[in-house]
């Protein structure tokens, strides 16, 4: 089985400067939650909600969404790929976390990252800075999810026996998960004992980054199957395959608006948007698998495809990035015909 999921990203039509009437992010929220609902209904495993600051969308605040839509939901896991640790006081997002599980009823997937660089030098933070407030955020999440008193004293916090509260509903834990591009960050994630989810590369790429995961996992006799592992796809579906295409070529030029910036992007001419990165380096590449299209069948057979090819057990969908007519008929017929096809499939 495959567990299928949205990752949301919650374009903002004013993302490049233009100034837009208030209304206009009042009317994107309200599709998003019509949208969310709609979803529970569908058969999705879970949301996951996107940070994105300074334009690009309507999603500074994920947290704010999940507990917008937790009440008027009732199964779907909800959760955020991921929270950006190094712009926040930990112990805030640890009291949220605690908060968000009670709200869902026991939903919440803690998902963190450590950020995007060209977001994050607007507010003068370098990319050391932001590894280390990333690596030591993590070290007092991963305390608090273990105990309800904790004390740290590190480069950026100190502190003695913070009492944190609410604790979560799910004992022990809810679920962690770490956006990840590299070798190194899969490793560190295995011996995290979080959930991995990466994207842009190649289906090749991904299953090195997975048998580090799997290697470092094996080491330590923990679990490594396809339930610690997801990939992240632009997916652009349609009754037919030429509108499929029409939709991917659009999907294309929104993943290069996102990443216009990015120096961890290695652009080249060897792929769709640059080249591959080195194995143990911190950049990656996009390759042509990150874009799946065609009919719901198509799309299900690329999919199951690539899940196999690396391992992994659970897809995150981008299924459009705004809330409009395009993305709710994708989201359809992505519930209603390939969803089925998803949960029946066989890893091996």
């Amino acid at each position: 089985m495959i567990k299928p999921w949205i990752f949301e990203f919650l374009y903002a039509p004013d993302a490049r400067g233009a100034e837009v009437a208030p209304r206009a992010a009042t009317a994107a929220f309200d599709a998003g939650v019509a949208l969310w609902q709609r979803m529970d209904k569908l058969g999705f495993e879970g949301i996951f909600f996107s940070e994105h600051h300074f334009g690009l969308s309507y999603s500074p605040s994920p947290n704010l969404l999940i507990s917008a839509v937790a009440r008027s939901t009732e199964r779907l896991r909800l959760g955020t790929m991921g929270m950006v640790l190094p712009l926040y006081q930990p112990w805030r997002v640890l009291e949220e976390i605690g908060m968000l599980d009670h709200l869902t009823g026991g939903r919440l997937e803690i998902g963190c990252a450590s950020g995007i660089p060209q977001e994050l030098i607007q507010i003068g933070m370098a990319g050391e800075e932001n590894r280390d407030r990333f690596n030591e955020a993590l070290e007092i999440l991963d305390a608090w999810l273990d105990r309800p008193v904790i004390s740290h004293h590190g480069q950026y916090w100190n502190f003695d026996n913070l009492r944190i509260v609410p604790r979560p509903l799910q004992q022990p834990s809810p679920p962690k998960w770490t956006t990840v591009v590299s070798n190194a960050s899969a490793i560190k994630s295995a011996g995290r004992r979080s959930k991995i989810c990466t994207a842009f590369e190649s289906v090749a790429r991904i299953n090195e980054i997975f048998d580090a995961y799997r290697a470092e996992a094996d080491r330590l006799g923990i679990a490594s199957s396809p339930e610690q592992l997801a990939i992240r796809r632009n997916i652009s579906i349609a009754p037919s395959q030429a509108e499929a295409r029409e939709r991917s070529q659009a999907a294309m030029q929104e993943a290069r608006n996102v990443l216009a910036g990015d120096p961890r992007v290695r652009p080249s001419t060897s792929s769709l948007l640059d080249a591959p990165a080195s194995k143990s380096g911190s950049g990656f590449s996009v390759h042509d698998d990150e874009f799946i299209a065609g009919t719901p069948p198509q799309v299900a057979e690329q999919i199951i495809a690539q899940c196999r090819g690396c391992g992994a057990g659970h897809i995150l969908a981008i299924l459009g990035r705004a809330v409009d007519e395009h993305r709710i008929r994708a989201v359809e017929l992505f519930g209603q015909e390939v969803i089925p096809i998803l949960r029946r499939a066989r890893m091996a």
